[in-house]
C-alpha cells in the first residue's frame, strides 16, 4: 500500500478531501521524523515504538568481489510493532505473504567467523517446562 492509496481510503471514510487529507497525513509522517530527530524514541500507544540505535562499525564482504569493506558507525530506526499488532501479522494467512529469500550470509559474525549452530542432540535433556505432549 502506498502513501497514496492511504490518502485515499481515509478521504473517503471521513468524507474529507483527498488533497486536505494529505496534508494531515504528511503532517503526521513529518511530526514522527522531527520527534526521531529531536528525542530519538517516540512511541505510538497500539501501534508501536520506534526508535533511533547506533549501528556499531563492522567487517562486511562485497557481495560482487568477495573484498572485505569497513561499513563505518550509522545511526538506524528501529520499529517494534505494538501487541496488537504483532498479535494480527502472526494471525494472518501465510499464502497471502511474499516469500523472502535466506541470507546465504546470515550466519557470518561481525569479525567474518562463522557462527556454527549445533543440531540438538536426541539425548538432551529438555527445559524446564518443556516435555512430552
Amino acid at each position: 500500500m502506498t502513501k497514496k492509496e492511504i490518502v485515499k481510503k481515509i478521504s473517503e471514510e471521513l468524507e474529507l478531501t483527498q488533497l486536505k487529507t494529505k496534508e494531515i497525513v504528511q503532517m503526521t509522517l513529518d511530526e514522527i521524523i522531527k520527534t526521531l530527530v529531536g528525542e530519538g524514541r517516540i512511541e505510538l500507544r497500539n501501534f508501536g515504538v520506534f526508535e533511533v540505535k547506533r549501528r556499531a562499525p563492522r567487517r562486511a564482504r562485497n557481495p560482487r568481489t568477495g573484498d572485505k569493506v569497513y561499513v563505518p558507525a550509522k545511526n538506524v530506526v528501529t520499529f517494534k510493532p505494538g501487541k496488537e499488532m504483532e498479535e494480527l501479522v502472526r494471525r494472518m494467512n501465510p499464502e497471502n505473504l511474499p516469500v523472502m529469500e535466506a541470507d546465504e550470509d546470515a550466519d557470518e559474525m561481525r569479525d567474518g567467523s562463522v557462527k556454527r549452530t549445533a543440531e540438538p542432540s536426541s539425548s538432551a535433556k529438555p527445559k524446564a517446562g518443556e516435555g512430552k505432549v
